[in-house]
């Protein structure tokens, strides 16, 4: 791997992670005075909170000493429920980064796993083991809490990249998801440990969500792509989203490589753009909802790609199709689809 380059933008991913746009902190579940822009949370339906207070177990992360695994999950609960292990972005190791998307998991009732990996003096696959000995772990000593009968793999950039591969194994060697499974991949990084004859043999049960978006010049949208047209799951069961940036009311609702966050620009396309497509997904792949597949893959439907407005003013609705193509060339991008750093390189035309 060309490692200066990679470490370089690193600490860019990691400066523009850990600050929010008013220069301050946040140590607390994200509240409505948190979010940005005109327009509000939903009230009802998916992407509105659930009725759950959320509670945490940590425990010792073994393979990143000094850390911690997270367990977010429903306070009270006496069943083991749904839960979705979750890669983060290179420099989004604090669980503070994506609070506000955990807890919404959380209320909602179902489970959450969060691993930190290191960023840097690591290599790629011991970040994939330090990833999945948490999984393992967190569902090995928490049978109470964790069903891993109905699970879920949602991974944002690296972390986007490493949950096909880690979802595979999981899968497959686990038998995780027997009941229940689904991917939901935001703006990709490469994907490593899984190869092209896996890939075509994936669990075809598997529903999928894979997002690009717009302002994204960090990943080249052709990885998402790669991995959408190729892996083993109908186009009836997985959908491809491109989100683009709105101004409602004087408020740009960015669509930048950070999306979503708690830490900088959180706003309705955190809840709207990602909540609550995500809460109709784990309602479709988990309970057959025939609803919430009209939200979550509904190829294109009103309910799926309208987005909300204020005062008359609407948010550009989502792009939605299940043949996606590149809108920019690879220039664009600082990890671009044809690097060798790709192992996946003889997809990228």
């Amino acid at each position: 791997m060309k490692y200066t380059l990679f470490k370089l933008s690193f600490l860019l991913l990691l400066i523009a992670a850990c600050s929010k746009k008013d220069g301050s902190s946040s140590n607390s579940e994200p509240t409505d005075d948190d979010l940005q822009g005109p327009i509000s949370r939903p009230s009802s339906g998916y992407g509105a909170d659930g009725s759950y207070k959320v509670a945490e177990i940590n425990f010792p992360n073994t393979e990143y000493p000094g850390t911690q695994v997270t367990i977010f999950y429903p306070a009270g609960i006496t069943t083991a429920r749904p839960t979705i292990f979750y890669s983060h972005p290179y420099g989004g190791e604090d669980k503070e980064y994506n609070r506000g998307l955990f807890d919404f998991i959380a209320k909602k009732g179902y489970v959450v796993v969060f691993v930190p990996y290191p960023t840097t003096d690591s290599s790629i696959d011991h970040r994939y083991l330090t990833l999945w000995t948490g999984f393992t772990k967190a569902a090995a000593d928490y049978p109470n809490i964790i069903d891993t009968k109905k699970v879920g793999f949602m991974g944002h950039s690296f972390g986007g990249g490493a949950s096909i591969g880690l979802s595979y194994k999981a899968f497959t060697e686990k038998g995780w998801g027997q009941d229940g499974r689904f991917l939901f991949t935001m703006a990709p990084w490469y994907s490593y440990q899984i190869t092209p004859s896996q890939l075509a043999s994936f669990p075809a049960n598997t529903k999928m969500i894979t997002q690009v978006y717009d302002e994204d010049n960090v990943n080249d949208h052709r990885l998402a792509i790669d991995i959408f047209k190729n892996i083993n799951i109908a186009n009836a069961e997985k959908d491809f989203y491109y989100l683009k940036s709105s101004t409602v009311a004087g408020y740009k609702y960015t669509t930048e490589h950070n999306l979503p966050n708690s830490r900088s620009a959180y706003d309705a396309y955190d809840y709207y753009g990602v909540y609550r497509l995500l809460d109709a997904l784990i309602d479709y792949s988990f309970n057959n909802n025939q609803a919430a597949k009209n939200v979550a893959l509904g190829n294109g439907s009103a309910e799926q790609v309208t987005m909300p407005g204020y005062k008359g003013e609407l948010m550009a609705p989502l792009e939605v199709t299940d043949n996606p193509s590149p809108k920019y060339s690879q220039s664009r991008y600082l990890f671009q689809c044809n690097s060798s750093d790709n192992p996946r390189i003889a997809n990228c035309n």
